[in-house]
């Protein structure tokens, strides 16, 4: 993707919000090196340097302070005008870019976004999954998708289906060779997948049961910070993994996963898809939360046909 016009200043503004051209690339997506010669082209044009760059850092200069300050409110008002002139399109068009957590973005790929571009094949979505909470508004997104509970005060919210539930979960062989955990602290016999939380911190398994909670400190062989290696670990008789029911709910089904501790796992709150107020949304933006309006109940119909 080449970046020149606007996107050579919409690359300077993203840069100085990110401190870090590698970030700003991907909020972008495109190549940091695309990226750095967009912006040393317009510092060339302009004939200033914008930016103090060093191997850990990156800042704005005086003059790159002054510049932004400048820019910014003029590009947010470029952008609102072809954002009026996209919404009057008949046929949905265009990039809508969606931050999610990785489990909610796995939730809903199935029967909401892969559906929706069989729908609009001219819309192209842009999907980016963190765990950690993100400003959707300054990272330029269009929507986010987390927990209900978690969403922003001052954003428009849409459920998507019913609650949700973590399970512990492990294979028959590893059950048969260490025994089946009957309340939380009998998992301190056991051989457990820890996760590392995005702020470095190990996850504490939350249980719950007849109004008591419990947080679990569980040990184990390794430690992963990705759902899908955690499972994978599970499935070769590692040890015993907290996940989120629909990630292992296929292999559940096919017994090569048994649930245990089920009635000290709670429901979690339901996911929303969220947006701030819009006067003049595209018309892919309007065709997408139509789209998850309508088929918000048909994922709770799917997790009932084969739970």
């Amino acid at each position: 993707m080449a970046l020149d016009g606007l996107t050579e200043l919409d690359a300077v503004l993203m840069v100085a919000r990110q401190g870090k051209f590698r970030t700003a690339a991907l909020e972008l997506g495109v190549s940091t090196t695309a990226l750095s010669n967009a912006v040393a082209k317009l510092e060339r044009t302009l004939g200033v340097r914008l930016f103090n760059r060093t191997t850990r850092s990156v800042s704005l200069t005086e003059a790159g302070q002054q510049f932004v300050a400048q820019v910014a409110p003029a590009v947010r008002d470029i952008h609102e005008a072809m954002e009026v002139a996209r919404s009057q399109q008949a046929t949905p068009s265009g990039t809508l870019r969606i931050n999610a957590f990785p489990t909610a973005a796995r939730e809903i790929f199935s029967w909401l976004v892969l559906p929706f571009l069989r729908a609009h094949p001219q819309v192209h979505i842009d999907i980016v999954t963190e765990g950690r909470l993100v400003d959707i508004v300054a990272g330029g997104f269009d929507l986010g998708v987390r927990s209900a509970d978690l969403v922003p005060a001052d954003m428009i919210a849409l459920p998507l289906g019913g609650g949700r539930r973590n399970v512990v979960v492990g294979t028959p062989s590893y059950l048969k060779a260490h025994g089946t955990p009957m309340v939380p602290q009998d998992l301190a016999e056991h051989s457990c997948l820890r996760v590392r939380l995005p702020n470095g911190a190990i996850y504490r398994w939350p249980f719950e049961k007849d109004g008591q909670s419990v947080l679990i400190d569980v040990e184990g062989a390794i430690t992963l910070d990705e759902a899908s290696l955690a499972r994978a670990a599970a499935l070769a008789s590692v040890g015993l993994t907290l996940a989120m029911e629909s990630d292992v709910r296929d292999d559940i089904k096919a017994g090569r996963l048994v649930r245990v501790l089920e009635d000290w796992t709670p429901t979690l709150s339901p996911l929303s898809l969220y947006y701030p107020s819009r006067r003049n949304p595209t018309a892919a933006f309007k065709a997408f939360v139509d789209f998850a309006r309508r088929h918000s109940g048909a994922s709770d119909a799917l997790r009932a046909s084969i739970g």
